[in-house]
Order: C-alpha cells, then sequence, then structure tokens
C-alpha cells in the first residue's frame, strides 16, 4: 500500500485527499487551518495542524517515508516554494507541486518539484479539446506535445484490423484500448476489427492524434 503526504487543503488537495483514500492510500495530510484539518480527518490516517515552512516541522513528518509529497498551496506561491524545496532537501522520493500560473511552473521545478500539476488550466484544456470535435471524448495530456485521446472510430477504420491500418507506422499512433459499451478492453489483437461504436483510447503526438478526428 502506497502511502502520501498531502500539505495544504487546497481545493485540489482536498479531492485528492478523498480520492486516494477511496483507493485505499495511506494518507497524511497537514495545514494551518484546524478547521480545515478537523473536515478532512476521515479521509486521513494522520492530520496535524501546523506551519509546514518551519523545516522542523517537516522533518517531524519523516517526509522520506512517503511515496510521493504533494503541495496543495493554492495561491500560496512563495510557501509552496519553500516547502517544495525543503522536502526535496530532506529526502523526500518525489514532490508534486501545485501551480496556478504558468510562470511558477518553472520555479518549482527549479527548486525541487518532480513534477507540477495546473488543474485549472489541465481541466479547460480537456474541456475545449472534447467540446470542440464531437468525435473526441475524452482527452488526457502527456508530456511534450503527446495526448490520449478517446475518440469514435474514425469512419475509414470501420470493418478494417488494426493490421490492415498498420497504425503504428502509418498514423505514427499506438491503440492502447477499446472502449465497447462502457468495457474496457486492452491489450488488443492486431486481427482485431473496429466498429463503428467503439470508442478509441489513441496515444501518439498531438499532430498526429489531430488529423484521425
Amino acid at each position: 500500500m502506497k502511502s502520501f503526504l498531502i500539505i495544504g487543503m487546497s481545493t485540489f488537495g482536498t479531492h485528492l485527499c478523498k480520492k486516494l483514500y477511496s483507493l485505499g492510500a495511506e494518507v497524511m495530510i497537514a495545514d494551518k487551518s484546524d478547521r480545515v484539518i478537523e473536515s478532512m480527518m476521515p479521509y486521513a490516517v494522520s492530520a496535524k495542524i501546523a506551519d509546514c515552512t518551519d523545516t522542523d516541522v517537516l522533518k517531524s513528518f519523516g517526509v522520506d517515508e512517503f511515496d510521493t509529497c504533494f503541495v496543495c498551496l493554492g495561491d500560496h506561491f512563495s510557501d509552496a516554494l519553500e516547502i517544495t524545496y525543503m522536502l526535496k532537501d530532506l529526502g523526500a522520493k518525489k514532490v508534486i507541486s501545485e501551480v496556478n500560473r504558468d510562470i511558477e511552473t518553472k520555479f518549482l521545478l527549479s527548486n525541487g518539484a518532480d513534477q507540477v500539476v495546473y488543474p485549472e488550466y489541465d481541466l479547460a484544456q480537456r474541456i475545449a479539446v472534447s467540446e470542440s470535435n464531437d468525435s473526441i471524448f475524452d482527452v488526457v495530456e502527456l508530456s511534450s506535445g503527446y495526448a490520449i485521446y478517446e475518440v469514435s472510430t474514425p469512419h475509414v477504420w470501420r470493418g478494417k484490423t488494426i493490421k490492415d491500418l498498420n497504425i503504428r507506422q502509418r498514423h505514427h499512433l499506438n491503440i492502447v484500448a477499446i472502449k465497447k459499451e462502457g468495457d474496457l478492453i486492452p491489450a488488443l489483437s492486431p486481427d482485431y476489427t473496429f466498429n463503428k461504436d467503439d470508442h478509441l483510447l489513441v496515444m501518439g503526438h498531438v499532430d498526429d492524434l489531430e488529423k484521425i478526428v
């Protein structure tokens, strides 16, 4: 079972905590607000009311024992920057920090963050892509211009197999899975024949993905 430390109960932090709890993970949370901590205690194995910009406080958490430490402080960027740096300095295995502006990303990455999340930007991107094209049902952005699209089966692919279409070589795309009547079917055979009602989970560069939709 993985264990996580979440510092800061921003909107993102609270949703993250509840989801990790529902997945059976062990979660420790910390925030300055006693009211917030009290409301989130049912979703954590440990909860601390603390100022995490204090090095001694972070040391007491044993941050090197967690699989991932999250810094979720919303608009308090200077505190997030300081805490991110101290977590890595104290031996945290992985630090993921929340950002609210593009400019914050490079500072956090250069000061110890292994990854940043930009919840409002990510949600806006997903909605914009899916709503702008009726063939796209969802999108998950990866890195360096790559993504996974959930799309309806392109008309010219229907009735043909993965092998017939030579998708990887011709389109530079990978079929991750198929959604059929609500069921997810991964690891498809090269002989799988596409149907018009299939939803395809396709991974590749955004430029290549857009060509098929």
